[in-house]
């Protein structure tokens, strides 16, 4: 029973590294996404002459051809943000159903 315990004490540090890791990465696309939003909305209040950063250059370039460039982003970005969102979620439900297996085999330990 003891084994059986410190396996599911391992899974759970495995888990919630695994989680620490999916929130560090949430947390990333989530600023580029909010970054993605306010270049958009700088875009909708400029004028006609957008320019784009490519390495150490910047370039003029075609204002709707950049929107929709970043209009794609923000897609995809929010898309990676609902997956680890839906990882995140699963992970929690492992997490608490090994949780309360280890408290359960302690309270039957102490019995």
């Amino acid at each position: 029973m003891a084994a059986e315990k410190e396996n599911h004490v391992e899974e759970m540090q495995i888990l919630e590294q695994r989680l620490n890791n999916i929130l560090l990465q949430k947390h990333s696309f989530q600023m580029e996404f909010s970054e993605t939003q306010s270049a958009l909305r700088e875009i909708e209040n400029s004028g006609d002459d957008v320019f784009k950063i490519v390495g150490q250059l910047m370039i003029k370039s075609d204002k709707t051809r950049i929107k929709e460039e970043l209009s794609n982003k923000e897609k995809i970005t929010d898309m990676r943000i609902k997956s680890l969102e839906r990882q995140e979620e699963s992970m929690m439900k492992e997490l608490e159903g090994l949780r309360e297996k280890v408290l359960k085999s302690m309270k039957n330990n102490k019995k």
